[in-house]
């Protein structure tokens, strides 16, 4: 793999640690976030409100410091880690790049995770959170007309998937999805899934553990498409989307025929590979040329969603 690196990748590649599910899960739930680089143009709270089933849960709120009389765009941004790990502080300083590009609200769920609370509890938070957040728009300043949600790997996984679960509700409205190179299918038999084996990156190990722990006693024909939703039979009706993978992502291929079966249904869908990248590249080497032109694609790809 290393070899077919972008050359500007390999040196912070070279120095990634070896990660092994499950028996590393407790290490890497520990690891700290990244320093949180403030701008006096957002404000960061946090409030906790009813999850799933009625338990109390986090949600972490990114405004706009102008406080004024007009409504704006909201996102529900979704963390990652494999549906296993995480939080949403690893995402503020993302989050607070979509706020100062956007103008908007976001609202971050710190939803259950598995294998202590397996599928359906985080998608269920999630929910929730996105159901909290529209009931609350009145307090919030949010605009109904212009709700998105988002997230990466795990979290773009759960942005399909409650993508799905709105609209087989009736609602909330959502007007566009970003799930970046999302973890949709449990499957595992695509060609990309048997590529990546380094234990420095996510991998098909990883992979394998991190679906058994999500979907617990969930398996073959009984997974449902809102736990894995590349099984999903219909994928009209679906709100505009962005995605994007890296082409040394165990995700690659997955993501593709998602953004195929997207475009075949009538969804109007962006895509982008990049080549020479590995899975969440963009957050392991953020100061690289690509990592940098990556991210701020997204970002801006939000911002015109959300005008």
């Amino acid at each position: 793999m290393y070899d077919k690196l972008l050359p500007e990748l390999r040196e912070a590649f070279a120095r990634l640690p070896e990660f092994h599910l499950p028996e590393d899960l407790e290490k890497a739930r520990r690891n700290p976030m990244p320093e949180y680089q403030p701008s006096p143009e957002v404000i960061i709270s946090d409030h906790t409100i009813t999850g799933a089933g009625g338990q109390p849960m986090l949600v972490r709120i990114y405004q706009p410091a102008s406080r004024d009389s007009s409504q704006r765009p909201a996102v529900l941004w979704i963390h990652g880690g494999g549906y296993v790990m995480g939080h949403p502080g690893y995402d503020d300083n993302l989050c607070r790049d979509f706020v100062l590009a956007a103008g908007c609200v976001v609202v971050s769920p710190d939803y259950r995770l598995a294998p202590e609370h397996p599928y359906p509890a985080g998608l269920e938070d999630c929910y929730s959170a996105l159901v909290w957040m529209t009931e609350s728009a009145k307090e919030l300043s949010i605009d109904l007309r212009r709700v998105a949600i988002g997230g990466a790997s795990a979290g773009g996984g759960l942005t399909a998937a409650l993508a799905l679960l709105a609209r087989d509700r009736g609602g909330p409205s959502i007007c566009f999805q970003m799930p970046l190179y999302p973890m949709i299918d449990d499957g595992n038999t695509t060609p990309s899934s048997y590529e990546i084996t380094d234990a420095r990156v996510w991998n098909r190990e990883n992979n394998i553990a991190a679906w058994k722990m999500y979907l617990g006693d969930l398996e073959g024909a009984d997974v449902p498409p809102y736990a894995a939703p590349s099984r999903a039979a219909e994928l009209a009706g679906l709100p505009p989307t962005y995605t994007c993978v890296g082409q040394l992502d165990p995700f690659r291929d997955e993501t593709i025929e998602y953004v195929a079966r997207l475009a075949r249904a009538g969804v109007d869908v962006e895509f982008h590979l990049y080549p020479g990248c590995y899975h969440a590249f963009e957050h392991a080497d953020p100061n690289a040329e690509t990592s940098q032109r990556c991210r701020n694609e997204y970002v801006q790809a939000m911002a015109r969603a959300l005008r």
